[in-house]
């Protein structure tokens, strides 16, 4: 965990704050996104404002806790390699995603599907760092922030939500944030409550959902997620490993000769990299599905030069 504690957040940042405690949440059992979580925060917060001193001082102490954890996990080739980096949080964001998607077509609505949504949807900002998000990541968060919004305000208001995809307006995000923020505090590595830290929500979307694809909470990976969030009243021993869809092997593989004509590019094992990163990362979570996908591909491209 990083030592550095953090002085008040100012209000210029108060859009990185949930960021900030998910890092602090995450910091014992996965310290690499909490790693990746800060350094969002960090670029973001250098883009709003890097010149008033108390945001200059926030900065300053945030940079040294970066530095901290860099230090500490220096052999850690998902700190290392940004390919690497990426993999690994791109799977957790979808892990949290898929576990609540789960919870949700099955009927099961409670504070930690809510939290899992939530959490999705902040980490797959956090997926900027890398580059430019994808469109299934930029769905699955807009997804994930309605969702996250939408069962909270049925469950406030005592309604039953609908399961899975549905025809929906915008909600208001302002309630799920509050009572994530009730509780946090950025000052030092523990929370303490604190009565002074929401912010309006960004963005939100207000499409109609009706026809999005979101892939079935039946093909999460087992065992997820890794651990309950606290204080939700839910323990581990309710979540049961769900099946998983296993791929077959393309058979064309097991005959393919590489073509004589082919030759690869610094792009083309730049991406056989990529996919071989995202198996192992995959592999880190049981997810044997994603994991024999991205082999494929690999497999593929270094034999024919064609994806």
């Amino acid at each position: 965990m990083a030592a550095t504690a953090l002085p008040p957040l100012p209000p210029q940042f108060k859009s990185i704050q949930h960021h900030l405690r998910t890092a602090q949440e995450l910091d014992k059992r996965e310290p690499v996104v909490a790693y990746y979580c800060r350094l969002y925060a960090m670029q973001t917060g250098m883009k709003i404002d890097s010149k008033t001193p108390e945001c200059r001082k926030f900065l300053s102490k945030l940079m040294d806790q970066l530095e901290a954890m860099k230090k500490q996990f220096g052999d850690n080739e998902a700190i290392t390699q940004e390919i690497v980096g990426s993999a690994h949080v791109e799977n957790y964001a979808l892990k949290m995603f898929l576990y609540a998607d789960n919870e949700d077509r099955a009927g099961q609505f409670h504070k930690n599907m809510i939290k899992s949504f939530y959490t999705a949807s902040l980490l797959i900002d956090v997926l900027t760092v890398f580059g430019e998000l994808s469109d299934e990541n930029v769905q699955h968060r807009k997804y994930a922030r309605w969702k996250a919004a939408y069962i909270h305000n049925c469950l406030k208001n005592g309604e039953t939500p609908q399961p899975g995809p549905i025809g929906m307006e915008g909600e208001s995000f302002a309630d799920v944030e509050r009572e994530e923020a009730g509780s946090s505090s950025l000052h030092s590595g523990t929370t303490q409550p604190t009565s002074s830290s929401t912010y309006e929500a960004n963005n939100i979307p207000t499409s109609n959902y009706t026809g999005i694809h979101i892939p079935p909470g039946a093909h999460a990976p087992a065992n997820t997620p890794a651990e309950v969030p606290h204080n939700t009243g839910v323990t581990s021993n309710t979540i049961q490993p769900a099946p998983q869809n296993i791929p077959l092997v393309d058979p064309s593989l097991y005959s393919a000769q590489s073509a004589g004509e082919v030759r690869l590019t610094p792009e083309d094992f730049a991406r056989a990299q990529k996919y071989c990163k995202y198996a192992g990362s995959a592999l880190q979570y049981e997810d044997v599905s994603t994991a024999v996908q991205n082999l494929q591909k690999a497999l593929k491209l270094l034999i024919t030069g064609r994806e």
